[in-house]
């Protein structure tokens, strides 16, 4: 069975109530159910990790890497908070593994402010996604699924 690593940065623990005109109602926990039912509908484990800090997302990149290597990752879904307009770590941590990584926000960060307009992960991504709410993490994972070889 692949796994589906999905992995969220600093203060998406505050989901629900971190500005909920912008980032909705839902909590962290909601996020984790919503990921385990769309990684059951392909088939796929799920491991999931929150952190505000940046060297527990890089290790957690490298876990997926060793995974990558063994045949057995789906792919990578991060959401990683502020960290995506400031971490080479990150880019650099996703580079190095070579894991298929999708980028994801849950707001629009194109319709937001200038800084949140830079991704230094970006580059580095096989896709990203932004503006699709809560409901973008479901949907990243079916990417996911479609750039699964077929059996």
């Amino acid at each position: 069975m692949k796994t589906v690593f999905v992995l969220n940065g600093p203060n998406l623990n505050l989901l629900g109530q971190r500005e909920p005109a912008v980032y909705g109602m839902h909590t962290l926990a909601d996020v984790e159910k919503l990921c385990s039912a769309a990684c059951a509908r392909h088939g796929f484990a799920l491991r999931f990790h929150q952190s505000n800090h940046e060297g527990a997302l890089v290790d957690w990149i490298h876990e997926a890497g060793r995974v990558h290597a063994a045949g057995d990752l789906a792919g990578v879904v991060m959401n990683a908070g502020a960290y995506t307009h400031t971490s080479v770590a990150l880019h650099d941590a996703i580079k190095g593994t070579g894991v298929t990584l999708i980028e994801l926000h849950i707001s629009n960060v194109h319709a937001r402010e200038s800084f949140r307009q830079h991704s230094c992960m970006a580059a580095a991504a096989r896709a990203v996604m932004c503006g699709f709410g809560v409901p973008g993490y479901g949907l990243a994972i079916d990417g996911l699924a479609q750039l699964q070889p077929a059996a």
